[in-house]
């Protein structure tokens, strides 16, 4: 079958993560991953999600060619509405919440907090990825907060990868969810 330049897209997502390791102002480039679907979406397509996700062509990747996948079916909890809209709407409350400490580092309230809470739960930390720059702590707080939910997003689909299919993550990935409502939304609309 003939490779596409968006088969190799999964090399972004890697880079991405490693980039965030070293430099945790990269982690602002995530908002592509972000921004972008919800862009395909508005226009009706969830192209995004089939074609351009780098983290589900890595997912592919690891669990498919390189075997790390049981490949068995995700089970039907994980499936159902309930859980998928849980979890987008636990998902937003952490994203605000992250948002929330990003405003307050801005505000001068609370100073910058240099670690990654992995899983919303575990803090490490990440002191060795900034080193000061000339923009406000409220930027780098942001970075490290954007960067906690994508590596947390980037466990979980490892997680669900190995146990289940290779792209078990995107049953319940909070932007391919956004992205469905709002596909169903504009069909609705112009029905």
């Amino acid at each position: 079958m003939k490779k596409h330049w968006y088969d190799y897209l999964w090399v972004v997502s890697l880079v991405y993560l490693i980039l965030g390791f070293f430099n945790i102002l990269f982690a602002w480039l995530g908002l592509f991953c972000f921004f972008l679907p919800l862009l395909f979406a508005a226009r009706g397509s969830k192209g995004y999600c089939n074609r351009y996700c780098g983290r589900g062509q890595l997912f592919e990747l690891l669990g498919g060619r390189f075997g790390l996948s049981r490949r068995r079916d995700v089970p039907s909890w994980m499936k159902s509405k309930v859980f998928r809209y849980g979890f987008l709407v636990f998902f937003f409350v952490m994203f605000f919440a992250m948002l929330w400490n990003t405003w307050l580092v801005f505000a001068g309230v609370r100073s910058l907090g240099q670690a990654v809470t992995v899983l919303w739960t575990f803090r490490l930390p990440w002191h060795w990825a900034y080193h000061g720059t000339l923009f406000h702590p409220g930027v780098a707080q942001f970075a490290f907060g954007f960067y906690s939910v994508m590596l947390t997003s980037t466990i979980l689909g490892l997680v669900t990868m190995v146990l289940f299919k290779p792209r078990s993550w995107c049953v319940y990935c909070p932007m391919g969810t956004m992205t469905q409502l709002i596909c169903k939304a504009r069909k609705t609309e112009r029905a």
